[in-house]
């Protein structure tokens, strides 16, 4: 099961900076094809469209081995950051961009049922948080050094890096992970089954509506820590390596506590754990310790919740729909992500760019997810077939 984490840890490193890695180096990106910064806002928009679109490759892949579209999904991945490496124009680079998008939300529905099936039993959110700390480290280390290649080489080998990376996994995964029955075969439109319930779409708007509320403050986090912390730009990087930092930490240890507990009570204390530090961010004066602290803290509580979101949505689709389940978790988060970006962009202009309230626009969104995640273990957890996880254990 190790050999098969780390390629699965691979393909989520590889996904998750392609995802980020844009925002470090779009003014360069910018300049290169000769467009405007706001402009260049839609190669972070394709990536996001790709990801949404890419979820329907599951729709025709449910009779294919798991293994055979990881591989699948590491060839798209290569071709697309290949195309934005060389891309000529800033058209050829939001084509490319799209394309790299396609496999993230199907590769993460793909790799947490491979991860939950190898794990030993009562240790499965454990081996999805591994897999899903391939995503973390992107964030702690991939995402930096691609904002600095951008800065003292090009950024064109960011996304060198990022093809070569995907043709290595792809070895990985051949080599590494062995084979996995397909999932019942249910038709097309029985794969849609599960979202004829509730319960998988209360877990969807918690998704969304707690990601939506920590974009609020993430996606001006930079100026943030300029503005209100009083850090200088040469230090930001330092500080997103804080932020993926936290993310790591808070993943595994997310992890541990699904398994020990429920999946929905994990994730509503890790919605919460964000709401209260989106809380701080308006009230508490802004200087380097807080600043520091906020950072980590709050990219703490939003992979805490990765590994209870990604096992409710699988086990949810049970009966033929566990992949599209797992993908409509990536989905939602992306959605999320765009969404939190325009209310705390809102926020800016309303309240004379004072960047604290970006906490404000936040708060109600991730109080709205902790509600969510709590009225679904209330009330749908066995509305959703996943009460075989129910166990007996003594106190």
């Amino acid at each position: 099961m190790k050999k098969s984490l780390l390629a699965l840890a691979s393909g989520a490193f590889i996904l998750g900076a392609a995802e980020f890695v844009m925002m470090g180096i779009l003014p360069q990106a910018a300049e290169a094809t000769h467009v405007s910064i706001p402009t260049a806002g839609n190669y972070i928009s394709a990536y996001a469209i790709g990801v949404c679109i890419g979820t329907l490759i599951l729709v025709f892949g449910r009779k294919v081995p798991p293994r055979n579209l990881i591989v699948l999904f590491m060839v798209i991945a290569l071709v697309g950051n290949t195309m934005s490496a060389f891309a000529p124009n800033a058209a050829v680079l939001i084509v490319a961009r799209f394309i790299s998008g396609l496999p993230h939300g199907a590769f993460f529905g793909t790799a947490t049922l491979i991860a939950k099936t190898l794990a030993d039993k009562g240790k499965e959110a454990q081996a999805v948080s591994v897999m899903v700390t391939g995503q973390t480290v992107a964030n702690m280390l991939g995402v930096p050094a691609g904002t600095l290649l951008a800065e003292y080489l090009n950024w064109r080998l960011a996304f060198g890096v990022l093809a070569a990376w995907a043709a290595m996994t792809i070895v990985l995964t051949v080599t590494m992970i062995p084979y996995v029955a397909p999932i019942k075969d249910a038709g097309i439109a029985g794969q849609f089954r599960f979202l004829t319930r509730r319960g998988p779409w209360v877990i969807l708007a918690a998704v969304f509506t707690g990601n939506a509320g920590v974009f609020c403050w993430w996606s001006y986090v930079s100026p943030w820590l300029q503005k209100t912390g009083g850090w200088s730009s040469a230090l930001v990087p330092v500080m997103m390596m804080l932020a993926g930092f936290g993310m790591v930490v808070g993943g595994l240890i997310g992890g541990r506590i699904t398994d020990r507990w429920r999946h929905a009570g994990t994730a509503a204390l890790g919605q919460a754990i964000s709401g209260i530090g989106l809380l701080m961010v308006l009230l508490l004066p802004g200087n380097h310790v807080t600043t520091a602290l906020l950072t980590f803290w709050i990219a703490f509580g939003l992979f805490f919740i990765s590994a209870p979101q990604q096992l409710l949505m699988t086990e949810a689709g049970q009966g033929g729909g566990e992949l599209i389940a797992g993908a409509a978790v990536q989905v939602a988060f992306n959605f999320g992500n765009a969404v939190g970006s325009i209310i705390g962009g809102a926020m800016l202009t309303t309240f004379s760019m004072n960047y604290r309230f970006t906490g404000l626009g936040g708060l109600p969104l991730a109080v709205l997810s902790v509600g969510l995640l709590a009225f679904y273990s209330w009330r749908c957890e066995t509305d959703t077939e996943a009460a075989h996880r129910l166990r007996e254990i003594k106190v």
